[in-house]
């Protein structure tokens, strides 16, 4: 059954339920109430009756009182002990059984029964040494309650049919939103349109369908991402191959029968080159393999010591980083996130400065506190600093300064750095330092005593 299907019936349910209850109540009340009626008006008739005064100027005997009179719309009789019709109407006299005698006898007081075998209300009460008998049909009492029973069987049927229709309304109108992201979800799995979804109000459906929106531009950028991410590798991959492919086939042809030979010092250039060129695609996919860690999910966060990463990261481009000098300045830092993937980043910004210092050079290496819950690790060299128009880009993947392109290097390393920061909810920046070389900062968010969590 479909959802609409059960809240229509939910809907329908509820109103059946309380309409039932109420319809029962009422008939409850009314029934007893019109039996109560009943009664109430045999015992008046006969007290009534009993009480005239018309009773006390008739004398016993065979005249027939005429307070009897009075009780046309019942029927009545008199009767002794034995049962036996004193006065009435013996063609319509009311039942008489034992509780009547007796009370003709004196042996009981007022009695009052229903007689199932007529369907009659009958009222008994002492008269003169006898007993006065009334009786009224119950017939028209039960017509009554089976008019008012239709009647609230017609309404609560109409009230169940107004709620049915009324459940499927808001069901159709309320379930809408939903099915928009079902066929949202279908078009998505099927077609991969990750188009956004119509949203109307602000309700809790409206903000479920915000969020798969959000969920939907958060999967596109992604997918953008990645496939900027196979068009810039196979651009850069392809300058690389080309050239392998060319030196090998070059290779391969010296070696072909009847060829001309290549001179020693060719074939130790093409060597090199080779040597070269496998470097870089190693480099090369290694930083993809490296980019793509560093977009993966965060999943086993731990407490990290700023000072402890950078200290070991500047142990490793020490020894690669010839006669340029470090000047170091680190102030406690802890924060929470992952060790390897903050070390590689710290150690892809010494790499770069070593690769854009002079000979001879010095490297400054800043981490500090800057207030609201932020650090600044800084990195500044006295290399030729980064053109204004280059700024904004030189974290981007694979992007190159036309200086930069001479150099060794695959255009990830920066963009890597810009990944780790943005997982542990930090940011990069880029700038120029006071040496006229390239500033490259990270913000990282944390605190500077050992309880950062």
């Amino acid at each position: 059954m479909s959802l609409r299907a059960r809240v229509t019936w939910l809907a329908a349910s509820c109103v059946g339920g309380a309409v039932a209850l109420v319809s029962l109540g009422a008939y409850l009340t009314v029934s007893d109430n019109l039996y109560d009626e009943v009664d109430v008006s045999l015992a008046r008739k006969a007290t009534n009756t009993v009480r005239s005064p018309l009773l006390a100027e008739t004398p016993s005997g065979d005249t027939f009182p005429a307070a009897f009179l009075t009780l046309t719309d019942v029927q009545f009789a008199v009767i002794d002990d034995r049962g036996a019709i004193l006065f009435g109407d013996a063609d319509h006299q009311p039942p008489i059984g034992p509780a009547e005698r007796a009370v003709a006898a004196g042996e009981r007081a007022d009695y009052l029964r229903t007689d199932r075998r007529t369907d009659r209300r009958v009222f008994t009460v002492p008269y003169r040494g006898n007993a006065l008998v009334l009786a009224q049909s119950l017939q028209p009492t039960k017509e009554q309650l089976a008019d008012l029973s239709l009647v609230l069987f017609l309404i609560g049927g109409a009230g169940v049919l107004v709620a049915a229709a009324a459940g499927t309304a808001v069901a159709r109108t309320g379930l809408r939103p939903v099915q928009r992201l079902t066929w949202a979800t279908e078009r998505v799995a099927y077609v991969g349109d990750l188009r956004p979804i119509q949203v109307e109000g602000d309700d809790e459906l409206a903000r479920l369908s915000h969020s798969f929106n959000q969920m939907l531009a958060a999967v596109a950028y992604a997918r953008d991402r990645q496939r900027q991410l196979v068009a810039d590798a196979g651009h850069e991959l392809r300058t690389p191959l080309t050239s392998l492919r060319t030196n090998l086939e070059l290779l391969l042809a010296a070696e072909a029968p009847d060829a001309p030979r290549l001179s020693e010092e060719d074939r130790a250039e093409i060597h090199a080159d080779l040597r070269a060129q496998l470097g870089e695609l190693t480099q090369l996919i290694g930083d993809l393999v490296d980019l793509a860690r560093e977009d993966a999910p965060n999943l086993d966060p731990e407490r990290v010591d700023m000072v402890e990463v950078v200290e070991q990261a500047l142990a490793r481009a020490r020894r690669r980083a010839g006669d340029v000098h470090f000047e170091v300045d680190l102030q406690p830092w802890y924060l929470m996130g992952e060790p390897v993937a903050l070390e590689r980043a710290v150690l892809n910004l010494l790499d770069n400065a070593v690769k854009f210092s002079p000979s001879g050079g010095t490297v400054r290496v800043d981490l500090r506190p800057a207030g609201d819950g932020y650090a600044f690790l800084q990195v500044a060299d006295a290399g030729p600093g980064i053109n204004d128009a280059d700024l904004p880009y030189v974290f981007d993947r694979f992007y190159r300064s036309d200086e930069a392109r001479t150099l060794p290097g695959s255009g990830l390393g920066l963009a890597i750095v810009k990944s780790a920061a943005e997982r542990h909810g930090g940011a990069v920046y880029a700038g120029r330092s006071a040496d006229g070389g390239a500033l490259l900062a990270i913000r990282l968010p944390g605190r500077p005593d050992v309880s950062s969590s």
